[in-house]
């Protein structure tokens, strides 16, 4: 079956997030990342910040996370019947992701869109990683973190997305058999990953 729906999960640093836009533009389709943040947001009531934060990375312990999220929240009298907020952004987003796939083609980025989708034949799920270095060139020169905290900062996203990963999904993130293609940007660059992943999807028609 034709793949027309790419979601692209991506080690902090790696470029995911430009891969994904620069892929959207090239296929002519909607890309959701900061927009499924802000739709995520106007949908639960949250502040963006803390969909953005909370929406794709589990920090600390479970009742620091129910704790710190009641100073995010705008509606903090939303959750019921023993559900978190972090569970309730969740339920949210896993219901706007599958609505947006239905609407047609697109590329989501982050957000356990892999997981969510797995049962749509039409869904082309990547990973994109890259070599420490050229994580900590892009922290420096996009996140305006130095070269000295890069190394503690990537260590601390990325294990926060497997951990939030993990919770929901029951999967392992970044594991290659749970993707259907895995590339290198540190090796291929950014434009060479979108190029890659047309030539994926030329080979599904």
């Amino acid at each position: 079956m034709k793949k027309k729906i790419v979601t692209i999960s991506r080690q902090y640093g790696s470029g995911g997030r430009y891969i994904g836009e620069n892929l959207a533009k090239a296929m002519g389709v909607p890309c959701y990342d900061e927009k499924l943040i802000d739709m995520v947001a106007k949908e639960s009531g949250f502040a963006q910040s803390f969909v953005a934060e909370k929406g794709e990375r589990m920090t600390g312990s479970l009742l620091f996370n129910i704790a710190s999220s009641l100073s995010f929240a705008n509606n903090v009298f939303s959750t019921n019947n023993g559900v978190t907020l972090q569970d309730e952004i969740y339920f949210t987003q896993n219901r706007i992701i599958k609505e947006l796939a239905d609407k047609g083609p697109c590329v989501i980025v982050g957000r356990c869109a892999d997981y969510i989708l797995r049962e749509r034949e039409d869904c082309l799920n990547v990973f994109i990683f890259a070599d420490n270095e050229s994580k900590i060139e892009r922290a420096e020169k996009y996140f305006n973190i130095t070269r000295e905290e890069a190394p503690e900062v990537l260590k601390k996203k990325d294990k926060a997305r497997a951990n939030h990963y993990k919770y929901y999904t029951d999967q392992e993130w970044g594991m290659a058999s749970n993707y259907d293609l895995c590339l290198n940007s540190g090796l291929i660059g950014i434009e060479g990953c979108v190029k890659a992943i047309q030539q994926v999807l030329e080979l599904t028609e």
